[in-house]
């Protein structure tokens, strides 16, 4: 029997890259790559959080995950750029497309990381490791950005590998490469070692991954229980989870928030900040091709106050309106007139079945749903503000708030199940 092979792809800077590529492509001279830049936030209220980061931005000592204001005090001159959603979801199907011309088996782990079986394709690519430098300036120079390859026998060992030295790498760790290229990095290095479970582990003197794989796992077992025993069986690469093909990312839900910078003490405010959230939480529900039968809502009062609410819907739907109309009714029961400073819609319960049988009192949406696909469209060309509603003129309202991609849209697993 062959020797299993695993490759794990993984974009580099992957909201940054495709953020910069999607304006090269259309005339921007300015590469943000090559510049302090951040993706996240609002660029005028700098509220919310850095999604992903330049490698210049590093310089200055710009975290995943800080403020945007924070960032921006760090450098002046910091470049912040809104998420686009509905182009990383495009960028992250064109990326999925070409590793299918490689392999057919391919499994999507996050939305910019994808694992590929290569292990019976020895007869088409002789070299796994050639063909992975193949792979990698294919995505570049079709796409335009770059990714990290890692090349090894199983799951664990390729995600280790693809996170050594970026940008536009290929890496391996087989086995027996494991005590000069993995045991000798930090603890925290080590997937699923987080900054509690590396507490615990430095305070017990394991510093590094090999003290980690040389430390008795019954002894770690009575520290940290089943998850000990799992990164101890990280720490010593094994590992043995089969690639399991998904053409489609499993989604459970579909969700934007957003902190207000100032109270909505009115009704008519706050139907419009839903709507500026549910025109994002629509369009990608659009783009990823559901239908949603639940709405929620969530808000939080200026008193840190927080509260939900939600409504199951005989016909699933994905059109704006539709959801913005269900989501202001959900806000109009929950609201009992304190000042808000956080709002948040989200649908779940999805299908892909877009035929629909109205009941005798539900609205027929067919004319929205087209206006919906078109504006859709025009957006995906020329950006995301080219269209937007009038209502938002003059209201101090963005007309797309929020950006927090829902971690169970592209679930990063507790393991590599």
């Amino acid at each position: 029997m062959s020797q299993r092979i695993i490759f794990h792809i993984d974009v580099n800077s992957a909201y940054l890259s495709w953020e910069a590529v999607h304006r090269l492509q259309h005339g921007d001279p300015l590469d943000l790559r090559t510049v302090p830049a951040v993706i996240g936030g609002n660029p005028e209220t700098r509220h919310g959080i850095v999604l992903t980061k330049s490698i210049p931005a590093k310089k200055f000592d710009i975290q995943t995950g800080e403020s945007v204001f924070s960032a921006k005090a760090k450098c002046p001159k910091l470049i912040i750029v809104p998420p686009n959603y509905g182009l990383y979801m495009q960028c992250s199907k064109a990326f999925g497309d070409i590793l299918r011309e490689y392999s057919p088996l391919i499994e999507q782990y996050s939305i910019d990381e994808y694992f590929m079986d290569f292990s019976n394709m020895g007869r088409i690519f002789k070299d796994p490791v050639e063909a992975a430098y193949t792979i990698k300036d294919h995505i570049k120079n079709e796409l335009g950005f770059t990714v990290n390859i890692g090349v090894s026998t199983n799951k664990i060992l390729a995600k280790m590998a693809s996170e050594l030295k970026k940008p536009d790498k290929v890496h391996t760790i087989f086995p027996d490469e494991i005590p000069t290229k993995m045991w000798v990095l930090p603890i925290e290095e080590l997937f699923m070692v987080g900054r509690a479970t590396a507490k615990k582990l430095r305070s017990r003197g394991i510093k590094t991954i090999g003290d980690l794989a040389h430390y008795d796992p019954k002894l770690i077992k009575l520290f940290l229980k089943s998850h000990g025993i799992l990164v101890w069986n990280y720490a010593n690469g094994i590992e043995g989870n089969p690639v399991r093909e998904n053409r489609r990312p499993l989604i459970k839900g579909i969700g934007n928030s957003t902190t207000i910078p100032f109270d909505v003490e009115d009704r008519k405010t706050a139907h419009l900040v839903l709507l500026s959230l549910t025109e994002t939480v629509a369009a990608r529900l659009r783009q990823a091709g559901y239908y949603a039968r639940l709405v929620s809502v969530s808000l939080r009062t200026n008193e840190f106050y927080n509260c939900s609410h939600q409504r199951k819907i005989y016909s699933a739907i994905d059109c704006t309106n539709a959801i913005h109309e269900i989501a202001c009714e959900l806000f109009d029961e929950l609201w009992k007139g304190q000042p808000v400073r956080h709002l948040g819609v989200r649908v779940s319960e999805f299908c892909q079945n877009s035929y629909k049988q109205l009941t005798l009192f539900e609205k027929d949406y067919a004319k929205e749903s087209a206006v919906d696909k078109a504006v859709d469209s025009i957006r995906a060309r020329f950006g995301n503000g080219s269209v937007f509603r009038s209502s938002f003129i003059n209201s101090g309202v963005r007309f797309s708030s929020g950006g927090t991609i829902d971690d169970e849209e592209y679930p990063m697993m507790s393991s590599l199940l």
